[in-house]
């Protein structure tokens, strides 16, 4: 699992570099310059479609079968961009590479929270997909220093795909999908073997099939994408939260997309952006072990935009200090992006928990589309773009102090057990949407 996020690092890092070798190869310049953020921007419009479609398809046909199916079409039409013969070919081509590498990559994230125990749950969910996202990252510039032709390099970060072929033998499909599939007997082959290789022993009877019955009505029940807005608290947690991700994606991937802008090498750069990664990581998965999530959030946001709004102020000949302040303005916003999927999961209910994730994580999409445009912004004005990312960094470091603090709270199961946002009056909790038992029947599986 670690080999397939750490993957989509080193891929994902790539297509920030490829936009700009095109500007040789197909004279991208002059009155055609606009062609080399839109091959970005359409690149994450892929992103978007794919993070939009790839957790129903996963809830359709399962975890690993779609895993592996857009780990095989992000390597495929990668391998294909290499014999592109124009701009519009390596843009199409570019497109459908983004809706396999978000996909493959949502999938491994729910794929092993779902397999993984409690304990260890955690360190991946935070830690683990975040730090081996960087090492691929970080893989990039050395792999670019040495294979400076595009093609070339193209295929030296496609070729590692293949290697994760073998792992189809060795993922397990997640036993929590086959338990809602109702395929019960291959999710009790799977924890039993699991629990045979760990050393644990496990009852005769794992699956009680009278309360799996009794379990489906609770099950059955559908939420509506407009149960996000359907009271002013939940609206207004909804709207925040859309913002949030929305800036926050803009600050993060607008600070990545400008890395060949900034002073001195190019490669050292980029490596430099990859390593900030790493420490921005530990420090959000401390902070969430022990601190408030909105002040967590909030102070990093407001380092992250503060630091950046700052760079103007440094004189043209200190180009070491301005790189410098990026760096620790991407340390700030990097740790944010980083927590903003536990707070996230927090705030919502049961019920539509994973719809809201996904309306969010929609918002960030539209976000990195936005992105390139700020940094072509720079061919303008040097600190534009930083004024501009800053400031609306910082605004949306205020507006987080706004929303309701999840720390120390159980998860929420149901509309009235949400917290109220702090603009609203204390009190009792917001009125049901719809219906609910007071103490809802439980299954609980031996994963």
């Amino acid at each position: 699992m670690a080999h397939v996020v750490r993957g989509n690092g080193e891929e994902r890092a790539g297509q920030r570099g490829k936009a700009r070798a095109l500007l040789l190869q197909w004279n991208l310049v002059c009155e055609d310059d606009w062609k080399a953020p839109l091959t970005t921007s359409l690149f994450f419009v892929g992103v978007l479609i794919g993070s939009f479609i790839s957790g129903q398809l996963s809830d359709r046909f399962g975890r690993k079968n779609i895993l592996f199916l857009t780990m095989a079409v992000q390597t495929g039409f990668s391998f294909v961009q290499i014999f592109s013969t124009s701009w519009e070919m390596f843009t199409v081509l570019f497109l459908i590479v983004g809706m396999g590498q978000i996909s493959n990559y949502v999938v491994a994230f729910i794929l092993g929270t779902e397999i993984l125990g409690k304990s260890v749950r955690i360190i991946f969910s935070t830690l683990g997909v975040c730090i081996f996202f960087a090492i691929g990252y970080m893989l990039l510039p050395l792999f670019a220093y040495f294979i400076r032709d595009w093609r070339m390099l193209l295929l030296a970060l496609t070729v590692p795909g293949l290697f994760c072929i073998p792992l189809w033998w060795i993922i397990p499909e997640s036993p929590r999908w086959l338990i809602s599939q109702g395929r019960y007997k291959e999710a009790e082959a799977i924890i039993r073997k699991a629990a045979k290789m760990n050393g644990v022993s496990v009852p005769a009877e794992l699956f009680n099939t009278m309360e799996m019955q009794d379990s489906k009505p609770q099950q059955q029940q559908k939420a509506i994408l407009l149960d996000l807005f359907r009271t002013r608290n939940i609206a207004t947690i909804t709207i925040m939260s859309l913002l949030l991700w929305f800036f926050t994606s803009i600050g993060y991937f607008g600070l990545s997309l400008s890395t060949p802008n900034w002073h001195g090498n190019a490669f050292l750069n980029c490596f430099l952006s990859a390593v900030i990664e790493v420490p921005a990581y530990v420090i959000a998965w401390l902070l969430l072990r022990s601190l408030p999530r909105r002040y967590s959030l909030s102070g990093t946001l407001f380092l992250g935009g503060g630091v950046v709004l700052f760079i103007q102020l440094v004189p043209a000949d200190f180009n070491a200090l301005s790189v410098c302040l990026v760096m620790l303005g991407k340390f700030g916003i990097t740790a944010a992006f980083s927590m903003l999927y536990v707070y996230n999961v927090e705030l919502y209910p049961t019920l539509v928990r994973n719809m809201a994730v996904g309306a969010t994580s929609t918002a960030s999409r539209l976000g990195s589309i936005i992105a390139p445009y700020f940094v072509y912004l720079g061919a303008y004005d040097r600190y534009l773009p930083y004024i501009l990312m800053g400031s609306l960094t910082v605004l949306i470091g205020i507006l987080t102090l706004f929303l309701p603090e999840s720390y120390g709270h159980p998860l929420p199961e149901s509309f009235e057990q949400m917290l109220k946002v702090k603009c609203f009056r204390n009190g009792q909790q917001t009125t049901g949407i719809r219906n609910s038992k007071a103490n809802p029947k439980i299954v609980v599986t031996p994963l």
